[in-house]
């Protein structure tokens, strides 16, 4: 299987009613962009996620997330990107693609609910958040938590209950979050704070550049750009 085959039967029903539009888009976005951005699998695959659930694609997640089935990723790392969500996106916003998700994995066999990837409880998810955005962001976070309500809920919730999780890497979660923010837009500063945790972590200027790129047929060239000098201004304050 290929994400370039995949994605593009995916699309075929554009084939009858909009056939010039079926031949640019899927040139674009699953011919061009896919083989010249250099890239694994996994990773475009990822960052499509995580980027259709920020931009609220529902309808085009429907379509990819077969192929992110079909092309390196394990139900449990499709989940985690779905669970992390709602902490930059909202319940409202992401709540609609538990359903689709739920839906797509039953109809290929797949057993919910999946195997447990947490680590911590409801009594230590606390110490564990403020561990884990230590680690991810520098000693300055330190009683981050005790500076107000939505510090400590940052801490216990964001960090202590999903960025402690298995199934993804460090890496891999700063990079959907990364996703998730560029495609929501409107978040400037958030954007470029985790632009700075990915440099930190060991995710490249050049390998964050080539995520946007995978990406801009999902969201646009506007947002796609803001992202680009996110990643810029992060590595010259780096």
């Amino acid at each position: 299987m290929s994400i370039t085959k995949d994605a593009i039967n995916a699309h075929s029903f554009l084939k009858e009613t909009d056939p010039e539009a079926f031949e640019r888009l899927t040139n674009f976005a699953f011919k061009e962009v896919i083989d010249e951005i250099d890239l694994p699998d996994r990773v475009k695959m990822l960052s499509t996620l995580a980027y259709l659930l920020g931009c609220q694609g529902l309808d085009e997640y429907k379509l990819m997330l077969p192929v992110a089935l079909y092309n390196g990723l394990t139900p449990v790392e499709i989940k985690e990107v779905l669970y992390q969500a709602p902490d930059y996106l909202g319940l409202g916003r992401v709540l609609p693609f538990f359903k689709v998700t739920n839906e797509i994995m039953v109809a290929r066999n797949i057993e919910l609910p999946l195997p447990s990837q947490a680590t911590t409880t409801l009594e230590n998810r606390l110490e564990k958040g403020e561990e884990t955005q230590i680690r991810l962001f520098g000693p300055g976070m330190k009683d981050f938590a005790k500076k107000g309500t939505i510090n400590k809920w940052l801490a216990e919730n964001c960090f202590g209950d999903y960025y402690t999780r298995t199934g993804l890497s460090d890496q891999d979660r700063e990079l959907i979050t990364f996703c998730y923010l560029a495609a929501q837009g409107g978040v400037e500063p958030q954007l470029l704070a985790h632009a700075k945790a990915n440099l930190g972590i060991g995710n490249s200027e050049e390998f964050l550049t080539k995520v946007v790129l995978h990406n801009v047929p999902y969201i646009g060239y506007p947002r796609s750009l803001n992202a680009i000098s996110a990643i810029k201004q992060a590595a010259e304050n780096k």
